[in-house]
C-alpha cells in the first residue's frame, strides 16, 4: 500500500482492504477492542457505552459534569465483564482531550480502535437574533469544535497504530483493521426544526456531518469517519421542551414518537465494527422517519 492516499487529486489504488472475517455476526464483534465514548454520562451515549459493552469492548465513558458516570461506569463493568471507566473531560478543551485520549491508551491495553464523539447540548433561547452570542459560542464550542478536538487527537492515535502495526507497547495489533470515528450529529443538521427555533444548533450539526465526510478522506487509509443523525429522542437533552411541543414534534413524525436512546445501539454497532468496513463518509438517519415528507 501506498504512503500516500492521495495525488494530484486521484486516489491511490488498494488504500484500504477487506477484513479477513467474512461471517456476519463476528464482523459485529467488538471482543478484545477499546472505544471510548463522550457526553456518556446518560441518554444517547451511555446507551452506547453499553452497547459496545454487550459486543465485548472495554469502553472509557467521558462526562462533563455528570458524576453519576462513575457509578455507570461501574455497573457496566461488573454486568458485561468488560473494563469501563468514567473520565471527567470538557472536550472544548484540545490540550485536555488530548492528554486524556492517551491516558487511556496507556490504561486499556495500549490500543484505540473506536472513538463516539457524543457530546453536545441544545440552543435553548429562541431566535437568532434575540439570543446572546455567548450561548452561540457555547453551542458551537461545544458540539462542532469538541468534535474536531476529539478527531485530532484520536486521528494521530490511528494514523501511528496503521504506520507502525503495533500497540502503545510495541507489540503487534491483534484484530485490528483500522480507527473508527463516529460522531452524534442530528437531523437538525438535514431539516429546519419547528415549532421551536435553533439556528446555531442546526448549522453546528450540519458541520458535524460534513466534517465527518471531510475526515473520511483525510483518513482513509488509517481511519473509517461517519456520522449518526438521530431524530427526537426521549432523553434528558429535550426535558426543557413543554409537552405541547413534543406533541408537535410527534405529529411530524411518521411512526408517531420520539425514539428511546437504546434504538440507537445498532447504527453505532454497526459503524464501530468491521461489519462497516466499506462505509466511510457516511451519515445514517434514525429519526422515524421524520425528514422524509
Amino acid at each position: 500500500m501506498s504512503d500516500t492516499a492521495m495525488n494530484n487529486g486521484v486516489f491511490s489504488l488498494d488504500n484500504t482492504k477487506a477484513p479477513s472475517e467474512s461471517k456476519v455476526l463476528p464482523l459485529f464483534s467488538l471482543k478484545g477492542k477499546t472505544a471510548i465514548v463522550s457526553g456518556a454520562g446518560a441518554g444517547i451515549g451511555l446507551c452506547v457505552a453499553q452497547g459496545f459493552a454487550e459486543a465485548g469492548a472495554n469502553v472509557a465513558i467521558w462526562y462533563n459534569s455528570n458524576k453519576k458516570a462513575l457509578d455507570r461506569a461501574a455497573e457496566i463493568e461488573q454486568t458485561y465483564g468488560v473494563k469501563c471507566k468514567a473520565y471527567q473531560v470538557n472536550v472544548t478543551d484540545p490540550d485536555l482531550v488530548k492528554k486524556v485520549v492517551n491516558e487511556i491508551v496507556q490504561e486499556f491495553n495500549g490500543r484505540l480502535d473506536v472513538f463516539v464523539a457524543n457530546s453536545g447540548i441544545p440552543w435553548t433561547q429562541g431566535p437568532a437574533i434575540n439570543g446572546e452570542v455567548s450561548h452561540y459560542h457555547k453551542v458551537v464550542s461545544t458540539d462542532l469544535d469538541g468534535t474536531f478536538f476529539c478527531a485530532r487527537a484520536v486521528g494521530e492515535i490511528w494514523r501511528r497504530q496503521h504506520q507502525e502495526g503495533t500497540d502503545a507497547f510495541g507489540n503487534p495489533l491483534d484484530n485490528y483493521t483500522c480507527g473508527k470515528f463516529i460522531a452524534t450529529a442530528s437531523m437538525s443538521g438535514h431539516i429546519v426544526n419547528i415549532p421551536q427555533l435553533q439556528a446555531a444548533y442546526n448549522a453546528a450539526k450540519a458541520g458535524v456531518i460534513h466534517l465527518c465526510r471531510s475526515l473520511a478522506v483525510e483518513w482513509v487509509q488509517f481511519a473509517r469517519a461517519n456520522s449518526i443523525s438521530p431524530g427526537y429522542m426521549a432523553t434528558e437533552i429535550s426535558d426543557f421542551i413543554p409537552q405541547e411541543t413534543k406533541n408537535i414534534w410527534k405529529s411530524k413524525i411518521p411512526m408517531g414518537r420520539e425514539g428511546e436512546a437504546f434504538e440507537l445501539k445498532g447504527a453505532f454497532l454497526y459503524l464501530a465494527s468491521d461489519a462497516s468496513s466499506y462505509t466511510t463518509g457516511a451519515d445514517i438517519l434514525v429519526d422515524g422517519g421524520y425528514a422524509l415528507p
